[in-house]
């Protein structure tokens, strides 16, 4: 490759008229899932996220060094600066005041400024349940908001929390644009809001960029929003290509019909190492670890997945270090859990369940499923051991994760039938409405020490009557569960704090919610001519900080 470079850049020196590239204004990237729903507040996807982080500015962010910051505030809040201040909640329990203040030149795309009443809207349209709004905790313990002047707000809060200066997933929505449509009928609001009906209204974004094309199910197309006061981005338009076949997505990057792939939705490790290994000089690519946690959501409203024997039998019926090490080349962590080693709470005691195949069958045998003729195990009732394998349809590596665990229960005596879907259909019907009845493998991406209230609280199992609002998908129940993520947030001193983690983790290892496989690491794949792309290896995406990337 050496002398070839050399020849190359000689023709450049004698001929650089003909050498200049034109200039770059576009970047194309590629990923693999498409948004649900452009609503910041509606559905839980990556996809979004990434999206939405060219285009709107949440109050406050994680950043790249997993530290609390200011985004669409100027100030963070803190009981030293006196933003924030504890005080007794109207039925006597100690509690606290934050205030925001939103930054002076954020505006929306028609030139509105974003201001108090456009967080006191959001404020409103999450307490109420029927609004299908996800992070309902955050709204029911801020029971109380005051607009201090256009550009600052103050939430009371019936409880101090640790994180109480985060303002999470609220974040401003227009209100002259969404305020009527969402007072008409908050319960079908999710489905007239503007950015399912208009999402090219400019009204809607006050990021750097504005969404200015929607091809459904196909990609989103972005451009610079005159608007935005903030350093200007490189690129004059970004185009989100959807592309739900890794395969595919290999194939349109190699012909050049990509420039780049977002490492938080794009090729599976084993995808980007293969090809790093053939055509690694075209491209820079990247490997992030992070907290992305890869398992299976089983449903325990199924009677089989109910018992907790059946869980621990499926999760030693899989070989998940020769998984990582076959498909992933050892670049995963096995997970023992939910939290992530990389997490400070991380307790490395907890309980782990390794590869035992004997014992998986045992535990079987005791929860009353005897082997079949076929081998297939059944119980008293006749009723085969099965169970309904579901993924995100198109995505390679899950598709090959899925066929290996096939095989591995069908050792046990478990028989898994494979149907996958859409990403779109998965997460924004399948999972968000409990509609499947076995297995799901997917991965939630946390934020540092994230409390996964929403994901494993009995109040957060989502129903018709809260209109699917709540991720506790799996319909997890557990009192003692509930009442230590009750106490996690309100506990401000930090060893008591990892004590209450401790006792969480340790019920997870043990009743099993979903199954642990690996805390997955992210490869990104960047042209050579792009700087300033810096993953975060958390939940907010590296689109947050677009206006850092840089053409070179």
């Amino acid at each position: 490759m050496k002398p070839r470079l050399v020849a190359l850049l000689a023709i450049a020196s004698l001929t650089p008229a003909l050498a200049q590239s034109p200039p770059r204004d576009q970047l194309t990237i590629g990923i693999t899932q498409y948004p649900a729903t452009l609503h910041p507040n509606i559905e839980s996807m990556a996809a979004k996220s990434y999206v939405l982080g060219f285009a709107r500015r949440p109050l406050t962010v994680y950043d790249q060094d997993w530290a609390l910051t200011c985004m669409g505030c100027d100030t963070l809040p803190s009981l030293d600066n006196g933003m924030a201040q504890r005080e007794t909640t109207p039925d006597g329990r100690p509690g606290i005041r934050v205030t925001w203040r939103l930054r002076e030149d954020l505006r929306w795309g028609d030139g509105r400024p974003v201001s108090a009443e456009d967080l006191l809207f959001a404020w409103q349209a999450g307490r109420d349940f029927s609004t299908g709004f996800g992070g309902s905790e955050f709204y029911r313990s801020a029971y109380e908001a005051i607009v201090v002047d256009p550009r600052s707000i103050t939430l009371r809060f019936d409880r101090v929390t640790f994180e109480y200066a985060s303002a999470g997933d609220w974040q401003p929505l227009p209100a002259h644009v969404e305020r009527a449509r969402w007072e008409q009928e908050p319960r079908s609001y999710r489905s007239r809001s503007a950015y399912e009906t208009e999402p090219t209204n400019p009204a809607l974004w006050n990021g750097p960029y504005r969404v200015i094309q929607v091809q459904p199910g196909a990609g989103i197309t972005l451009e610079r929003n005159d608007t935005w006061a903030g350093p200007a981005p490189a690129f004059r338009r970004i185009a989100i290509r959807t592309v739900e076949s890794t395969t595919a997505l290999e194939a349109q990057l190699l012909a050049g019909q990509l420039d780049m792939i977002a490492g938080e939705l794009g090729l599976p490790l084993d995808q980007a190492t293969a090809l790093e290994r053939r055509v690694g000089a075209r491209f820079r690519i990247g490997y992030k670890p992070g907290l992305i946690y890869e398992h299976l959501d089983v449903n325990h409203d199924t009677p089989l997945l109910a018992d907790r024997r059946v869980r621990q039998a499926l999760v030693m019926a899989i070989d998940r270090a020769q998984i990582v090490s076959r498909l992933f080349d050892g670049r995963q962590v096995l997970a023992h859990g939910n939290v992530n080693p990389l997490d400070w709470v991380y307790d490395q005691s907890i309980r782990q369940w390794p590869h035992d195949p004997a014992r998986a069958r045992a535990l079987l045998e005791e929860a009353g499923w005897r082997p079949g003729p076929d081998g297939i195990r059944r119980n008293q009732a006749g009723e085969r051991l099965t169970i309904e394998l579901m993924t995100t349809a198109g995505n390679r590596s899950r598709e090959a994760v899925q066929q290996v665990i096939q095989g591995m229960w069908r050792q046990a005596g478990i028989e898994a039938r494979i149907r996958n879907e859409p990403p779109r259909v998965l997460f924004g019907e399948t999972l968000s409405k409990r509609r499947f009845t076995g297995a799901v493998m997917f991965a939630w991406i946390s934020a540092p020490e994230s409390v996964p209230r929403t994901t494993l609280h009995s109040d957060e199992i989502p129903t018709a009557e809260r209109n699917w609002s709540g991720q506790n998908y799996t319909g997890f129940r557990n009192a003692e569960m509930d009442a230590l993520l009750e106490a996690i947030p309100i506990e401000l001193d930090r060893e008591k704090r990892r004590a209450l983690w401790q006792r969480l983790q340790a019920i997870y290892a043990e009743e099993l919610p979903a199954i642990p496989l690996w805390f997955r690491a992210d490869a990104h794949v960047w042209p050579r001519w792009l700087d300033g792309v810096r993953p975060t290896g958390h939940l907010a995406p590296s689109s947050l900080w677009v206006t850092d990337w840089a053409v070179r």
